[in-house]
């Protein structure tokens, strides 16, 4: 594979423009620019127009090429590319006209038969598209990948290829022959959704999965449950889900088994989260005695033995729904004053010569010796990191999200860490702008390869105290996808001096492909994010 594409690359890199230019105005397209997002690692193309089959066809090969995910993923993206095209025309078929297409069936190679999805998984991928005149390697459009999920992300690459054009009512390809070969930067390309705050049904959460995939995203950080709420149900502890808003406003485990088979079918994975021992206080609507008392309904009671009953219980049903093996467990904002207050609470500390830090680390600890006998990898806010560095398991995932500065600590004690610091990546920060979001580095202030490799990416956080189902989607993108692409595409390609003119017009081109999708993506250069368009205007230039 890597033998054809480097004779493909050397043979039309001649054909490849430089990418120097912006949008000169909202009715025409800079062509010096490449309209893929984000964009691959190596790429040419030429000066060529095909047309594609409105009957295009799938042609299968490798160990892999049965998969009941790729197929279903070629009938997702088949009707994504011709949504507007209603196949030959009326007027042709009248007429008796027969037309020829350039494509007329689309190749897919995969090796391997796994479908684990799991962090890390090989998502790299090869595809041609090219007119087959006999005289060509390979003939039409062919993708080549190691895995489905490889697959995947080369079919959403290839869709952003395909664009309808009004004036021969047609799919076509433009700028062929296109050799592309590409493969993400980081393994973890997180959102973090927030279903306490305001309850998501299941067909939102599903929503936003699938506007996920269109930016190779590959996690959903799924923070179910917070002191706001308890939505989840817990066969193990009926009474947990009393916490609840509502009784409509809950999540069955039918419901998360289906949304994480759904996100298996994308190419992305559900890190489900149990934040503690603060944000809890929801679960004592069902259990009263995990709150240390009426006046401190958290930190949950550390004094307790069944405290940690109940998030053992916890874990274990969660582990029958979630297979990813990243677990996060909080461990952020916790104030323990009210244990300190709380006379059991107190007399425990003392006949354990504990302070209250000392509590703190050891709720962490156990909650940690929990999950891993579970065999999940414990995720954890970087507070616990700021706090006792020392004491944590060394398969701790350190979650940055304070401010700069805390993956180059925790690398160099050789933890891994997850970036979303809070002033670039969290989205209910609606001042940010997008260009803030995309220059935001995971690696900033990291030289060294070996601690460099520690970073496991980075995740833009969808807070939910201002957002549900009304507004959740144009909070969340477009400036998630500026995000994506620092962390699937290579740092050089994105690093450019004047990003408003090499990466904006871009930015706007995809915001107006989620648009055509169905999602709503609000304006990119608004100065408050989600907000409406300002005045009327074309969707490229806002």
């Amino acid at each position: 594979m890597s033998t054809l594409f480097l004779i493909l690359f050397v043979f039309s890199h001649s054909l490849c423009v430089l990418q120097t230019q912006g949008l000169n105005s909202a009715d025409e397209v800079n062509d010096s620019l490449t309209y893929l997002w984000p964009l691959p690692s190596e790429f040419t193309f030429g000066n060529k127009t095909l047309s594609v089959h409105p009957q295009l066809s799938l042609v299968v090969g490798g160990n892999g090429g049965n998969s009941s995910i790729l197929r279903l993923g070629f009938d997702r993206y088949k009707a994504i590319i011709f949504k507007n095209s209603h196949g030959v025309s009326s007027f042709d078929r009248i007429r008796g006209r027969r037309l020829s297409y350039d494509v007329t069936k689309l190749k897919v190679v995969v090796h391997s038969d796994s479908e684990d999805l799991q962090l890390g998984v090989d998502e790299s991928y090869t595809l041609f598209v090219l007119k087959k005149d006999g005289q060509s390697i390979v003939g039409e459009a062919t993708i080549e990948a190691n895995t489905v999920y490889g697959a995947l992300r080369a079919l959403e690459t290839f869709s952003q290829l395909c664009t309808f054009d009004y004036g021969s009512k047609s799919v076509q390809v433009y700028r062929a022959p296109w050799y592309i070969r590409d493969s993400p930067r980081f393994a973890y390309r997180g959102l973090l959704l927030d279903t306490s705050r305001h309850y998501l049904p299941v067909d939102v959460i599903k929503q936003v999965i699938e506007s996920m995939s269109y930016a190779k995203l590959n996690v959903l950080h799924w923070h179910v449950i917070d002191r706001e709420s308890f939505p989840l149900e817990v066969p193990s502890y009926p009474k947990l889900w009393k916490g609840s808003y509502t009784k409509w406003e809950r999540y069955t485990v039918e419901d998360a088994i289906e949304i994480v088979s759904f996100a298996k079918t994308r190419g992305i994975s559900v890190m489900a989260e149990v934040d503690v021992p603060g944000h809890a206080e929801s679960w004592g609507a069902g259990y009263p005695n995990l709150w240390p008392s009426t006046s401190c309904k958290e930190p949950l009671d550390v004094s307790k033995s069944s405290t940690f009953d109940v998030v053992s219980g916890i874990l274990t049903d969660m582990r029958k729904i979630f297979p990813f093996e990243l677990f996060h467990l909080g461990g952020d904002e916790v104030n323990t004053t009210c244990w300190s207050s709380t006379r059991h609470v107190k007399q425990w500390l003392e006949q354990h010569n504990m302070t209250t830090k000392d509590a703190y680390q050891y709720f962490v600890l156990k909650a940690q010796e929990i999950a891993i006998s579970k065999n999940w990898t414990p995720v954890n806010w970087e507070e616990t990191f700021n706090t006792f560095p020392t004491k944590l398991n060394p398969k701790t995932v350190v979650h940055n999200w304070l401010g700069p500065g805390v993956c180059p600590k925790a690398v160099a004690k050789g933890f891994r860490c997850i970036f979303s610091n809070q002033g670039v990546w969290y989205l209910d920060h609606l001042d940010v702008p997008w260009e803030d979001t995309y220059n935001a580095e995971p690696l900033e202030g990291i030289n060294d390869v070996s601690q460099q490799k520690l970073v496991l990416g980075g995740e833009v956080c969808m807070w939910g105290e201002t957002a549900d189902t009304s507004d959740v989607q144009q909070t969340i993108w477009p400036r998630a996808a500026a995000a994506a692409e620092r962390l699937w595409s290579r740092r050089e390609a994105t690093s450019a001096r004047n990003g408003n003119l090499t990466a904006l017009p871009r930015l706007q081109y995809f915001r107006c492909l989620l648009n055509r999708r169905g999602v709503q993506a609000a304006p990119v250069t608004n100065l408050i994010a989600r907000s409406p368009p300002i005045w009327s205007g074309s969707c490229y230039d806002q």
